[in-house]
């Protein structure tokens, strides 16, 4: 029987990534990554790190900012240097005094439900968009 080992991504600080992150196993962001970041385990992002787009992630540790949606099946832990700005779906929530988060935040054991609250409040900013464009 083989014993597989852990494996990491690492966008490394001063590394700048363009473009959608997808992996299968745990993802940790030190640099920059602008776009879309997606693991089914866990996706940390440092406190030197940042990301300007959406995360999808089993589980996620923030200490640096992330601009875009958080969804989590599990569990999101926020450092006290975090800084969020955008909706946060998760299941669970730690959040150390001193992190930042600028968006509102939809809790629930049930991924279909916390899916369900993300369409909604799409359909909604959809909605407010075409009204303004009237």
């Amino acid at each position: 029987m083989a014993s597989q080992s852990p494996s990491l991504n690492m966008i490394s600080e001063g590394t700048k990534v363009k473009g959608t992150i997808n992996s299968e196993s745990d993802i940790r962001i030190a640099g920059k990554v602008i776009g879309e970041a997606i693991s089914k385990g866990k996706l940390i992002v440092a406190s030197k790190g940042s990301l300007e787009g959406n995360l999808k992630a089993a589980e996620a540790d923030v200490a640096g900012n992330v601009q875009g949606e958080l969804h989590l099946s599990d569990k999101l832990i926020l450092r006290q240097s975090a800084v969020i700005d955008g909706d946060i779906y998760t299941k669970t929530l730690i959040v150390e005094e001193g992190a930042q988060m600028n968006g509102s935040c939809h809790m629930g054991a049930d991924k279909k439900e916390l899916q369900k609250a993300s369409d909604a409040e799409n359909a909604k900013e959809t909605k407010l968009k075409a009204d303004k464009a009237k």
